[in-house]
């Protein structure tokens, strides 16, 4: 089962996600810097996140987009965050009125069908970057504990994250001597075990007693979520049992929002 979540579930995270979006991006403003994401101001994270939105939204429906010119228009936008609301209208409304067999693309491996796919990645899609929005009006890396984001929620990303982004061929988390890593999070039934060696990691998904790993993550879920994506660099959101974390950040390219 690649998410145990449904569509309304993810619909409604994609919502809780938007409102605290706009909240931090009106609190931090629109020149503030993003510490999450190097080189972006708030303006560039609104236009990024309104595009994906709107792309995504297409591909449900069938149709092309450039996302070139949809990120310049959210960028010169009079109003960026109701351009922001907008699309996220837009994509939750694309989810809503698709068939459940939609025949539209996905990306991930270990994906649901694309109607559940693109619900479930645009949830995640808008937290993360809603959480860099926090960020921006924190003017630092957030705690998982000053978030709204429910441990169930997260413990689903975790799960798109590393069953579904983490085993592709393009991404780049390698090790010459085959290492076992652990995600356990202290707040859940589930975890998770990654084989990295010269290969695409495999990933499985398990519950029961956490088993013995060369390498072990642990952490409250939200924590664990943050961390896995670059976003938290707070000691109490994951306990790193070997320093694979500055592998994590350094191989993997882990910045998949």
């Amino acid at each position: 089962m690649p998410t145990e979540l449904t569509t309304p579930q993810h619909l409604e995270g994609l919502r809780a996600a938007l409102v605290s979006f706009v909240r931090y991006a009106e609190r931090a403003g629109l020149r503030a810097p993003v510490p999450t994401c190097p080189d972006w101001t708030v303006r560039h994270l609104v236009a990024h996140q309104g595009m994906v939105h709107r792309w995504a939204a297409a591909a449900l429906r069938g149709e092309r987009v450039e996302p070139d010119d949809l990120e310049r228009e959210g960028r010169s936008s009079p109003d960026p965050l109701e351009w922001l609301r907008d699309g996220a209208v837009e994509v939750a409304a694309a989810v809503t009125n698709a068939p459940e067999r939609v025949a539209a693309p996905v990306f991930l491996l270990d994906a649901p069908p694309a109607r559940a796919f693109w619900a479930r990645r645009q949830c995640h899609e808008t937290t993360i970057h809603a959480v860099d929005a926090l960020a921006a009006s924190l003017g630092r890396y957030p705690r998982g504990s000053e978030t709204w984001i429910d441990p169930v929620l997260a413990r689903d990303g975790i799960d798109e994250l590393l069953g579904g982004f983490l085993p592709r061929p393009r991404s780049r988390l390698r090790r010459p001597e085959e290492t076992t890593l652990v995600v356990a999070p202290t707040d859940g039934p589930d975890w998770w075990r990654v084989q990295i060696g010269a290969h695409p990691p495999v990933t499985t998904r398990r519950t029961g007693p956490v088993e013995e790993a060369d390498v072990t993550l642990t952490g409250p879920s939200v924590g664990l979520y943050l961390t896995l994506w670059n976003r938290s660099d707070a000691e109490e959101d994951c306990v790193d049992s070997r320093g694979v974390l500055d592998d994590w950040r350094d191989l993997s390219a882990v910045r998949w929002a």
